[in-house]
């Protein structure tokens, strides 16, 4: 097979930096704009809280199973070929939903468009870091990581113009094009494939019980308090239980445990990361039905609130990463853990007259908390681990980050469903509708609390 080295061609380090910061936006804008349009999509197709849930968390838990199988098959295959596949289905899938008629079509199809997202995240980091020397990838990283944030910033104020001017199916259109130019400029400029893992075997089995682990707590999260809710987390359960056995002895694991085994403040690290995540993901889904449903604002009204926490985080990220060089990541990182615990605790007062100044006010102090807490926590990862192990300790970290998406929103989709049940958003039950906010942000406070414990009995890394 033809090999190519991307450092030694300066166009093509420029292209691949091209495509891959491209999709740094597109994916997390996709993610971010989608949220705004949940209620016009509701209203058109007469969804309740659970099943809106659904919409965003279908995509989560797609994006959840196969992101690790995926990754694993891309070093097996070729990541490029693998990138490019996920293009081509996130760009189709996007397509598709924008001409979804029905609820089961809708969220099939975001099932699909997590599984192309999936093949992109699982691959797109190592091919930037592979295609640049060491010197330079400190570099490329910050700007890729400036355009995710870029995309979760825009994602609420272009997705709400979009949808109040040319309605929510608009939002997906505009990932078509982006996407065919993006799939054509990979088809077209990358020539030749690296594969480190050519000669080893697919751990088929571990890619089998990891999928049905997640599955089963998730479907379990959105069942309870009912016996079949407690039969699916049981049947998760023992889905990890069984994966951590068979990956100890697989010879070419799909999820490599070794990292974990002695590593404490790579363990511990992964670990705060999973409850971060848990406690604040669902906060944009929260708030954006809050602000359009209770407080009565347009589409891009709400997202010209929601965009704040992205703004600070964006602006504030780089910083908290210097001063995580300076200062142990573990006290800057639970520092914003602690920050983070009490915006999510000021949410857990909402109600039909809480002034948007004060929504504003939490979302800044949410995103400096996240901020404070995501570079320097990336950054203790990263140092816990030799360089040789910045590819697996990346995709690990991704891992955690998409299942604590999925356990956010399957908390999220709980409490609605003890709350409220399976009845559409609608004044007359705008009660039990904040009830089951109100539940949720302190749920999230609580949990993030925790997490500061965690976060810090990490360790040192110098």
């Amino acid at each position: 097979m033809n090999q190519t080295n991307p450092s030694d061609d300066v166009g093509l380090k420029r292209g691949t930096l091209l495509v891959i910061a491209s999709v740094s936006f597109l994916v997390p804008f996709a993610g971010s704009s989608i949220n705004i349009a949940l209620p016009s999509i509701g209203t058109e197709l007469a969804m309740n809280a659970i099943s809106l849930s659904w919409v965003a968390s279908a995509y989560i838990l797609s994006v959840a199973l196969f992101l690790v199988p995926f990754g694993r098959i891309a070093d097996i295959y070729g990541r490029k070929r693998i990138f490019i596949y996920g293009i081509w289905i996130f760009t189709a899938s996007s397509f598709l939903l924008s001409m979804s008629q029905s609820v089961p079509a809708l969220i099939c199809f975001r099932v699909l468009q997590g599984m192309g997202s999936a093949l992109i995240f699982g691959t797109a980091d190592a091919i930037l870091l592979s295609a640049f020397p060491a010197s330079e990838r400190g570099k490329v990283l910050g700007i890729n990581i400036a355009l995710v944030y870029s995309g979760l910033s825009a994602g609420p104020v272009i997705g709400g113009i979009l949808t109040q001017s040319f309605g929510w199916r608009s939002i997906f259109i505009l990932n078509v094009p982006v996407g065919v130019m993006v799939g054509l400029f990979t088809f077209w400029k990358w020539k030749g494939e690296e594969v480190e893992g050519e000669r080893e075997p697919f751990d088929l089995l571990g890619a089998f019980i990891y999928g049905l682990a997640l599955i089963s707590v998730m479907y379990g999260f959105s069942s309870l308090p009912t016996v079949t809710g407690f039969g699916l987390l049981l049947i998760g359960a023992f889905g990890i239980l069984g994966l951590v056995m068979w990956e100890k002895r697989a010879k070419s694991p799909v999820l490599n445990l070794d990292l974990f085994r002695g590593n404490t403040v790579f363990a511990l690290s992964n670990l705060a990361a999973l409850i971060n995540y848990s406690a604040t993901y669902a906060v944009s889904f929260l708030l954006s039905l809050y602000l359009q449903f209770a407080k009565g604002l347009s589409p891009r009204e709400a997202g010209l609130i929601l965009i704040a926490q992205p703004i600070v985080q964006a602006v504030c990220s780089p910083i908290a990463g210097r001063l995580s060089d300076r200062v142990e990541p573990r006290v800057v990182s639970s520092m914003g853990m602690a920050l983070t615990s009490l915006g999510l605790l000021s949410f857990s007062f909402l109600n039909e007259k809480t002034a948007l100044g004060s929504i504003i006010a939490s979302l800044i102090l949410l995103g400096f908390g996240f901020s404070l807490f995501s570079s320097p926590n990336i950054n203790a990862v990263m140092s816990s681990v030799e360089k040789r192990f910045y590819g697996v300790a990346t995709a690990t970290l991704g891992t955690m980050r998409m299942n604590g998406q999925m356990i956010s929103m399957g908390i999220t989709t709980l409490v609605f469903s003890m709350t409220m049940g399976a009845v559409p958003i609608v004044p007359e039950y705008y009660s039990l509708f904040l009830q089951g906010e109100r539940t949720a942000f302190s749920l999230f406070a609580l949990l993030c609390f925790g997490g500061i414990f965690a976060s810090l009995a990490r360790g040192k890394i110098r």
